[in-house]
């Protein structure tokens, strides 16, 4: 029996009930999958997915014996000045958003600063406390990029090509490095691959592409993020919940959300930040009850 259909007709009546301006959906459930599609399957922004592509390209390295998670950042970066307290900020804590450094969003942040990862990296931290920034991101794949060269090339080449997705563009900075924390620009189907991926433990087609314990803190490695339930926790680029899933969770609705109990990764990109989360909380109901 497909065991995908159902939830996504029940995804779809969920997005229809929500309002939610939905580009594409792909469901997986063990081995089987559908998609719906509301709009032409294009490659777009996926925001801050990108941040897990960060994460899994930093594992694969880190497997590699090319740095270490908890490696610190001025080992990584060893001629950017650093401000008062950040010598003891490690990659982790870039990629868990503990960095403690302040760094506001902002749409032309890359074009703010002569260099963006030398200003966050100058600021001064208050110590391990959550401090969302895509700016942190962006520092950690520089110091990636120290590590393994150019970071759209290293991430084409072990984790993109490796998942049948050619050609992946990446936003840069003036300086020419990966814009990391969004500016990643995929297609519905090929995000859900990343989904896989994550459900895989990143294993793929019988390689193993990411270490499974990294994959594993994606969803494990919890630090306290706030009081909004939907956004209370965060691990390595992954949102708790709604319900038992986790998430990826970029800006206007690009959802990758997991039920390991169901065995099943929704995926869907959308153009609509007001109803994002409130679609969310709906497949995660949809994955509850179909298990």
């Amino acid at each position: 029996m497909d065991r995908a259909a159902p939830v996504l007709d029940d995804v779809v009546r969920a997005v229809a009930r929500t309002g939610f301006r939905a580009h594409g959906l792909h469901v997986l459930v063990g081995d089987d999958t559908a998609e719906h599609h509301w709009s032409a399957d294009v490659r777009r922004d996926v925001h801050s997915v990108a941040k897990g592509v960060v994460v899994l390209a930093v594992g694969t390295a880190a497997d590699d014996g090319l740095l270490a998670l908890d490696e610190s950042v001025g080992t990584l970066l060893p001629d950017v000045v650093l401000g008062p307290g950040v010598r003891d900020v490690t990659l982790r804590h870039l990629l868990t958003m503990t960095s403690g450094i302040d760094m506001p969003w902002s749409p032309t942040q890359t074009t703010d600063w002569p260099d963006l990862a030398r200003e966050f990296l100058g600021r001064p931290t208050v110590g391990r406390s959550f401090r969302y920034a895509n700016a942190s991101t962006y520092t950690a794949a520089r110091a990636l990029a120290a590590r393994v060269g150019d970071v759209g090339a290293y991430a084409q080449d072990r984790i993109f090509t490796p998942l049948g997705i050619d050609d992946v563009r990446w936003d840069r900075c003036p300086l020419g490095h990966v814009v990391a924390g969004g500016g990643l620009w995929l297609r519905t189907a090929e995000v859900a691959r990343i989904g896989r991926l994550l459900r895989d433990r990143g294993a793929a087609d019988g390689r193993q592409l990411v270490p499974a314990a990294v994959v594993d803190a994606m969803h494990t490695d919890w630090v306290a993020a706030g009081s909004s339930p939907s956004y209370d926790r965060y691990a390595l680029a992954g949102w708790g919940g709604p319900g038992r899933t986790w998430r990826l969770h970029g800006a206007y609705g690009q959802l990758v959300l997991l039920d390991p109990v169901a065995d099943a990764v929704v995926t869907l990109t959308a153009d609509d930040h007001e109803r994002a989360d409130a679609t969310a909380a709906a497949v995660a109901e949809v994955l509850a009850g179909s298990s």
